[in-house]
């Protein structure tokens, strides 16, 4: 069984690219192989900056011969199809075989497969995919058809037997033949060589100043950088995705540390790390005493008799030109803090558009105060305080750094608000309000921080629902989900008792300001105004709502009733809306709670209970409920509740009448239907003080304590007697009964 190995040798290939494009040709070749009748014993892919490889160990060298039985057309056919089938199957007509069916007599032709050599399977695959190879981007070169990511050198491909044999698989592409020949590293190698298995690629490869494994370069780059910086009393600053990027552009590291000139190290510590990372891929070395960033690390491609530094040198020049432009950046920006304060930095975001629907950055984060205004009270935060840390929280989109470096945005605020003197809550929210920005990220704590991270979030998801621009299916364009996400999880993280739904309508009218102040005609933006301030100042739906539209009609400070009054409009919209943003904010939630393995119907049966919109209370009943059905008497209770249910259903539509009357137990004849009456009177009054104290735990317990009454109930009472007075009783009790369990949750939605 040969082993087989791959090489494509070329220019530099786009470290954000060898990864993936390892496992590509990974997948490819062996699927096509296994196609092909070519099992094998294990595969691994490889990249570097110069080349990709494959090595398939345990490859059959034949793949096995086949036979496919195929039915043909009945024998009276026409004689076009006669002659199709044979030209498909390819095979004569002396070589078809007439069987007996039942709709006559039909042929079969029994189709043979010869096994075929790897080496020919192999060269046929490997041609497909280099031609069809998925890069993210690829180019032409010369004259030739062929596209790669940069220009293709050499193949290497050869089969090496269980005597250690190679043979070079025949194969030529674009006038490039391959061979058993590589290269090693482009200035220290010593030219091509040959290589008869894996093994002693990987051996000469070595020999040759270049390193295989991409990993075996990052765990080298990580470990020799950690040395340098401890010796120094240093530590070096973690960073694993640009150590992943590094290791894909040498092929044979070497780790060299370097100064950071003394008029920098008063930046701050992030923009020194980030424009070391961004500009020239450098890593961070912190001072553990000081936090201060002091040092950097390169890695250079190539050892150097002056230990490398010549290389340092070249690069502590440009680096200083880079942070030379990043100093003059935070100089110029704590100026215009220092004259005219965050307020006067954010000056100019009433020229910088948001969307061209909603407005300018400066409309936004009017909205934005005025939401956290109204939650600040609700999160025990200054109301003052809150407004203004959303005023300024968005200031350092105007300043050079964030401009240079857009990535900083928040953190920058942070440091502005700091050299102006505002509350350290201040500074804190405006580096926190964007959070969570993923899984890793945290979720903001502090009273202002969460204000206005939550109004920041909730304005982004109204203004969006507000002009139509929701996700569809695997489109996100404006990350919606995410903010949506960011929601749950800051009031989730904060155990906040919020009213979602009152806070959601009041930023849905106040987009619906922003919209009509754009739609409306100049005569009519007074009115609105108005009209649609008024309504945000109730903040509130349902039937008050409504009548606050019916007075301003009557007060005749809207456009004439009609169905193309603005005020009609917003009436008709503006409760939709907000069910549509729950639902998706419930969806959401949905997703966040299942990966904490709560089952979905059981978040289902939760949702349609009232509050929902108090998305703490729902986690804590949907959590409740789920540890209670995981029990034995919460299973068992819940099939008395369904039999209870199909009951009562069952007879309530062959009746057409509603068994809700309440139930006399002076009608109860057996010992157990009067025990389910007294049941029922002990546990009502306590399961009703649990859910008053939303103790939902302690009132699923108490409901648990009915299951020996349920259960002793249905095995003694016949519900539906022939007497009728005893039927409407025991259907009413059957109501009572389901009626005490659905107080919790909604338990029809439970499923098995």
């Amino acid at each position: 069984m040969p082993d087989l190995l791959i090489e494509l040798f070329s220019e530099e290939i786009p470290a954000r690219m060898q990864a993936r494009a390892a496992e590509d040709l990974k997948k490819r070749m062996t699927d096509a192989l296994v196609e092909a009748g070519l099992t094998y014993g294990g595969a691994a892919g490889f990249a570097t900056p110069r080349r990709l490889a494959l090595a398939v160990e345990g490859l059959l060298a034949t793949s096995p011969t086949t036979r496919e039985e195929r039915k043909g057309p009945r024998v009276d056919a026409p004689e076009k199809a006669i002659e199709g089938f044979l030209r498909g199957a390819g095979v004569t007509r002396d070589q078809l075989e007439v069987r007996d069916e039942k709709k006559g007599q039909v042929y079969y032709a029994t189709i043979t497969r010869p096994g075929r050599p790897a080496a020919e399977i192999v060269a046929e695959e490997l041609e497909k995919i280099i031609r069809n190879f998925p890069w993210p981007k690829s180019m032409r070169w010369g004259a030739g058809s062929l596209r790669w990511v940069r220009p293709l050198h050499s193949i290497l491909c050869i089969l090496t037997d269980e005597m250690g044999e190679a043979t070079v698989v025949d194969l030529e592409i674009d006038g490039i033949p391959a061979g058993n020949t590589t290269q090693g590293h482009r200035f220290m190698g010593e030219g091509a060589f040959a290589v008869s298995s894996f093994d002693d690629y990987r051996a000469k490869l070595r020999r040759d100043h270049v390193v295989l494994e991409a990993q075996e370069r990052a765990d080298h780059i990580w470990q020799d950088a950690g040395n340098q910086a401890f010796a120094a009393g240093l530590e070096l600053v973690e960073d694993p995705g640009l150590l992943a990027e590094v290791s894909g552009l040498v092929e044979w590291p070497v780790v060299l540390m370097g100064q950071i000139g003394e008029d920098f190290l008063g930046l701050p510590g992030e923009v020194l790390q980030t424009s070391m990372r961004e500009h020239q891929k450098f890593f961070s070395v912190r001072n553990p005493k000081t936090g201060r960033i002091e040092r950097f690390v390169t890695v250079a491609n190539v050892e150097t008799a002056d230990h490398g530094a010549t290389i340092l040198a070249g690069n502590q020049k440009v680096l200083s030109a880079r942070l030379s432009d990043a100093k003059f950046f935070w100089e110029n920006d704590l100026r215009l803090v220092r004259d005219k304060g965050l307020a006067g930095m954010a000056e100019g975001l009433s020229e910088v558009t948001f969307h061209n629907k909603l407005g300018s950055q400066a409309a936004r984060i009017a909205r934005i105060e005025a939401l956290s205004r109204d939650l600040a009270p609700a999160l025990g935060a200054d109301v003052d305080m809150v407004g203004l840390a959303a005023t300024v929280a968005k200031a350092d989109l105007q300043s050079e750094m964030v401009y240079e470096f857009p990535e900083l945005q928040g953190l920058m605020g942070r440091y502005y608000a700091e050299a102006e003197g505002l509350a350290p809550e201040i500074a804190a929210a405006c580096e926190e309000h964007y959070s969570p920005l993923g899984p890793s990220d945290a979720a903001p704590t502090g009273a202002v921080s969460v204000a206005v991270a939550l109004a920041d979030k909730l304005d982004t998801l109204t203004g969006f629902w507000a002009i139509d621009e929701k996700p569809t299916g695997s489109k996100d364009p404006f990350a919606l989900r995410r903010a949506g996400l960011g929601v749950i999880r800051i009031i989730l993280a904060n155990d906040l008792r919020l009213s979602l739904g009152q806070f959601v309508d009041a930023q849905l009218l106040r987009q619906k300001i922003t919209l009509h102040r754009h739609k409306a005609s100049s005569g009519e933006i007074d009115t609105l105004e108005e009209v649609v301030e008024e309504i945000a100042d109730h903040g509130v739906f349902g039937a008050a709502f409504h009548a606050v539209m019916e007075r301003l009609k009557a007060q005749d400070k809207a456009p004439e009733a009609g169905d193309g009054s603005v005020l009609n409009g917003v009436e008709t919209s503006l409760p939709e809306l907000s069910v549509d943003l729950l639902a998706f904010l419930h969806d959401r939630l949905k997703v966040h709670l299942r990966d904490e393995g709560i089952r979905h119907d059981v978040i289902d049966a939760c949702l349609v209970m009232p509050r929902a919109d108090d998305l703490t209370l729902l986690v804590k009943r949907a959590q409740a409920l789920g540890a209670f059905l995981g029990s034995e008497d919460g299973e068992n209770l819940l099939q008395g509740f369904k039999r209870a249910n199909n009951i009562l259903t069952q007879a309530e539509e062959k009746d057409g009448v509603e068994y809700s009357y309440g139930a006399d137990a002076k009608f109860a004849e057996s010992d157990e239907e009067k025990a389910i009456f007294a049941a029922l009177d002990a546990a009502e009054p306590e399961i009703a003080r649990a859910l008053e104290a939303e103790d939902f735990a302690a009132a699923m317990a108490v409901m648990a304590g009915l299951r020996p009454a349920v259960d002793a109930f249905f095995e003694a009472v016949q519900i539906n007697t022939d007497n009728q007075v005893l039927r409407r009783n025991r259907l009413n009790l059957l109501n009572r009964i389901r009626a005490t369990c659905l107080q919790v949750a909604d338990l029809t939605r439970i499923e098995g």
